[in-house]
Parts: structure tokens; sequence; C-alpha cells
């Protein structure tokens, strides 16, 4: 093979593998967010207060994520397990699925942040 085509086909190779990777990197970037659209909203809403579409046939309102006052009262790991194992885990409404089986723990830690982010809030002991 000539000089000219292996270094053509070379510099190819690395734009294509360049590309894959810029690729990866914005879909990790957008993860938690793309979650909560994706599993989320249908209950909590778009913007996380709890009126989403099905939010009305429930037997328990959904919680909203924006209240610092609710979502403050919330430890991390609490709201992990809530996500993982579902609302019956941590004494709430069975009608919250687990997503376990879904989203892995790396998801599920980023999804926590992301409601974090929602509610500008932290946990605070009372």
């Amino acid at each position: 093979m000539k000089k000219a085509s292996l270094i053509k086909m070379a510099a190819f190779l690395a734009a294509s593998f360049a590309i894959q990777l810029s690729g990866a990197k914005a879909a990790l970037a957008e993860t938690a967010e793309a979650n909560y659209a994706l599993y989320c909203v249908q209950c909590h809403g778009s913007a996380g207060t709890g009126k989403g579409i099905n939010a009305p046939y429930l037997a328990v309102a959904p919680r909203n994520h924006t209240s610092d006052k609710d979502m403050s009262s919330l430890t991390d790991d609490g709201i992990a397990l809530a996500i993982k194992e579902g609302g019956a885990a941590v004494s709430k409404s069975t009608q919250m699925p687990a997503w376990k089986s879904v989203l892995t723990d790396a998801e599920i830690k980023d999804l926590v942040a992301h409601l974090r982010k929602m509610c500008k809030c932290s946990f605070k002991k009372p």
C-alpha cells in the first residue's frame, strides 16, 4: 500500500474514533436530565412539581421535587433508595416503581444530584 493511502486511512480512523468519544461524553453529560425526562416526568412533571400527566390518577400525590421543605428532609441515600427500590422501600407510596433494573447505581446517583439541583437544597437534620 502506498504511504499516502496509509496516512489517509490513519487520519480517517483517528477522526472516527474522536467523533465516537465526543458523542459518548455528550451522552454522559445529559444522562440525569434525560433519565428524569424519560422515567420521572409522567408522575412528577417536567418541572418536578408533582403534577405530571399521571398524577391525577394516583392514590398518593407524587413528591414535589422543587420543594426545599420536602426535599431537604430527605437524605441522598434515602432518595437513592426510593429510586432504586421504589416507594415502599422508604415507607412511601407503593405506586412509585423500583428502577433498579433500569438504572445503574451511577445513574441513580446522578439523578439524586439532579433532584438536588431542582430543589436547590441539601439534607438538613431536623
